[in-house]
């Protein structure tokens, strides 16, 4: 690989503020962050990057999903469209 054109690559804490959770993983992100704000996870220093969905947020994770009624659907489709005879 060429030297000095990759991103660097190292670890960062997601938060989701929603859903109150912080993990760390390694990512490209640290460096373009931007915000310049921290987070302290396990006595160590990480830069944090907000996200806007995660596990602990996200109905299909949470069990909080909405279950959509599929009852009837054929039977709309077939009065709208129905079939010629």
């Amino acid at each position: 690989m060429k030297k000095g054109i990759h991103p660097a690559y190292g670890p960062v804490a997601f938060r989701d503020r929603s859903g109150d959770l912080v993990f760390v993983s390694s990512s490209t992100l640290a460096a373009g962050s931007g915000s310049g704000e921290t987070v302290d996870v396990d006595g160590t220093t990480y830069p944090v990057i907000d996200v806007d969905v995660s596990t602990a947020s996200h109905p299909f994770w949470t069990g909080k999903g909405r279950v959509l009624d599929t009852e009837g659907r054929v039977e709309k489709f077939n009065r709208r469209y129905g079939t010629t005879s």
